[in-house]
């Protein structure tokens, strides 16, 4: 059972996946009044058990609560629910942490304020098993009082709390921004393993290879910032003309192992495009120019 005290504002959460489950869990076991509500009940179980009340409606969830967190499938999935509760809505503090685009978030936090209730936008970098743990980054964005007024609350689902500012979007800009970073380490290990394992080794014994090899990668990365920031990218280790020798390698290993080839060829095309631009003698950082770029869209047969 739950052990809150009184002045612990009370909080709703909906939607009842494994995410908003973990959520709820987190705010219970920080002693915060709960109400829950899922379109499945039976997934509420555990919950009231340990402490939530569980709510008969989408508009009752919400007249429970001052600050309502809400982490379902979609933003269709969010106005479906919401949208008929304009009353209800008015007054409270809404925290979407359900992931869409920057132009969702911000739309969405128009939608809010002509009902009157304030919103924040939320990313949760952190998979359900570590919400309320010091693993869990979350990161808002939205007005800085509506952040204030219930951080103590929000912390509770993890120690890496972080408001990036005003700009509702911003959180779903970080969080797209992370989610590459994240197949882009994936997708280049996966392409290692596919070529060690035609030699015969195992994906096991690459693993601790490449992590080292990441560990490496991530140093680089303030160097590279502070040369996008500036504008300017020295080859203080090598230029991307010698980088273009080695995705060339890269291509043809794979070639002729039999392994697919389709992402060091992509890679190697967005490179000699950078060198065409001029940048051959440049640093690495100098890529940044070619991820600026709108994409080339083919015409639809």
């Amino acid at each position: 059972m739950q052990d809150h005290d009184d002045d612990r504002t009370p909080v709703t959460v909906i939607g009842l996946g494994l995410m908003g489950r973990a959520l709820a869990g987190a705010f219970l076991r920080d002693g915060y009044p709960t109400t829950v509500w899922n379109r499945t009940a039976a997934k509420a179980e555990q919950l009231v058990a340990q402490g939530a009340k569980l709510a008969d409606s989408p508009g009752d969830a919400v007249a429970a609560s001052p600050l309502v967190v809400v982490c379902v499938t979609d933003y269709d999935a969010v106005y479906e629910l919401l949208d008929p509760l304009d009353e209800v809505l008015e007054g409270r503090v809404l925290v979407n942490l359900t992931s869409g685009t920057s132009a969702q978030a911000r739309a969405t936090a128009e939608w809010a304020a002509r009902r009157g209730s304030a919103y924040l936008d939320g990313a949760i970098m952190a998979a359900p098993q570590a919400i309320g743990t010091a693993d869990a980054a979350i990161l808002y964005s939205g007005p800085q009082p509506v952040f204030d007024l219930h951080e103590s609350a929000l912390s509770s689902l993890g120690a890496g709390t972080t408001r990036l500012g005003g700009d509702h979007g911003l959180s779903s800009l970080h969080e797209a921004a992370v989610l590459g970073l994240m197949w882009g380490m994936l997708n280049g290990f996966l392409q290692g393993v596919a070529l060690l394992g035609a030699a015969g080794v195992s994906a096991a014994a690459f693993a601790p290879v490449a992590n080292s090899a990441m560990g490496t990668v991530a140093e680089w990365l303030p160097g590279y910032a502070q040369q996008i920031d500036d504008a300017a990218y020295p080859a203080l280790d090598s230029t991307i003309d010698t980088h273009l020798a080695a995705m060339d390698h890269l291509v043809r290993e794979s070639e002729l192992l039999g392994v697919n080839a389709e992402l060091p060829r992509f890679v190697k095309a967005l490179t000699d495009r950078a060198v065409a631009d001029g940048h051959g003698a440049h640093g690495y950082a100098a890529m940044i120019e070619q991820f600026r770029k709108p994409s080339t869209k083919r015409p639809r047969p």
